[in-house]
């Protein structure tokens, strides 16, 4: 309000000083204004400002193996067939191999070498001659199952996902601000002999 009256206050004197003006050539003053200076004003104000808009922060944890083990059967029961060889024993037999009797032979008697006819005992041997005790045969054979030790990879703990909401930060900040505009106006003075009321 002040800056619109000194407005309308210089204006008004730009055209009273006209007149001052040519009334200095040989004339009074009347009046005398001087030129009047208002800086501008400024202020403080202080505001939030975002630093982080925030957002999400997502953190993965991989699942995590071990290994477990267990008998497992590898091969069913079953029947098979085996050959059972024969059982054998080995006898002994007295067996006749010459009947004996008559004989010619050639011998040497006093340094003569004569014919002769002997008589021969009968000869018998012992002979070796095995025998089946039990014959071959085949044989019905139950085998059991077979079993084995089997390791498995197992899952002890899933995987996880964790999300962790992050709330935006924010900053306080001075920043000065014009409260009032800078202005130029017009002061009456009074200057003794010179300007007068």
């Amino acid at each position: 309000m002040f800056y619109k009256r000194s407005a309308s206050l210089a204006s008004a004197s730009l055209a009273m000083l006209a007149t001052v003006s040519q009334a200095a050539a040989g004339g009074r003053a009347l009046e005398c204004y001087e030129p009047v200076h208002r800086p501008a004003l400024y202020d403080t104000v202080y505001e939030d400002v975002m630093v982080s808009p925030g957002g999400q922060l997502v953190d993965y944890d991989p699942p995590i193996y071990g290994t477990t083990e267990s008998i497992e059967q590898i091969a069913p029961p079953r029947v098979g067939y085996e050959v059972v060889p024969a059982v054998t024993r080995t006898v002994y037999h007295t067996v006749k191999v010459d009947d004996g009797g008559y004989a010619w032979e050639w011998r040497v008697i006093h340094g003569r070498k004569v014919l002769c006819k002997v008589w021969r005992k009968a000869r018998y041997a012992r002979v070796a001659e095995t025998v089946i005790v039990e014959p071959e045969r085949v044989r019905r054979v139950v085998l059991p199952a077979e079993y084995e030790g089997v390791a498995r990879e197992v899952l002890v703990r899933p995987g996880e996902r964790r999300i962790t909401e992050v709330a935006p930060s924010y900053r306080t900040v001075a920043r000065r601000v014009v409260v009032r505009e800078g202005s130029t106006g017009w002061r009456r003075v009074h200057i003794p002999r010179h300007c007068v009321d």
